[in-house]
């Protein structure tokens, strides 16, 4: 099965919709359909922002890379990938992934895999801007992402 994979970073905001329609129109192979977005969180209100910088190419070569390999290792039809980058508002969308494949375990799973890996791999900073404190700092990386990762390595 060919897999069409699409990786855009880009500051402004994505519609889930249309997203899901370039992954399913015209297409009588695709059984199912996973989308994932993730979001900025206020944390319980005491977060004004988040700014996310990346690398350019460099980040859509390695996200494009994660991709690779999820389409090597279940059978897509389509995955795609937004990340984006600027400061963004508690409430505004940071991030789609979205999977279709002809049968939905290989859409769960491929969606997280992607997902897991660019939690870990794909080369974003994230400074946090707290209520009344415009600097901010840098996140640190979690080991909780790292283990979630770390499920998808083959023995």
């Amino acid at each position: 099965m060919s897999c069409t994979i699409r990786i855009r970073i880009q500051p402004q905001s994505f519609d889930i919709e249309e997203e899901s329609k370039r992954l399913t129109q015209g297409r009588s192979d695709v059984g199912a359909l996973v989308t994932f977005t993730g979001y900025c969180r206020d944390e319980g209100g005491t977060l004004a922002a988040l700014t996310l910088e990346h690398y350019p190419g460099m980040a859509e070569a390695e996200i494009g890379r994660i991709a690779e390999e999820a389409a090597a290792r279940w059978p897509l039809s389509g995955l795609t990938a937004i990340h984006r980058h600027g400061r963004i508002l508690p409430g505004e969308p940071i991030v789609l992934v979205a999977a279709a494949s002809s049968h939905r375990q290989a859409t769960f799973e491929a969606a997280s895999f992607l997902m897991d890996y660019l939690k870990t791999r794909a080369p974003f900073w994230k400074k946090e801007e707290r209520v009344g404190d415009r600097d901010g700092d840098w996140v640190q990386a979690k080991a909780t992402d790292d283990a979630a990762a770390g499920r998808w390595q083959k023995p």
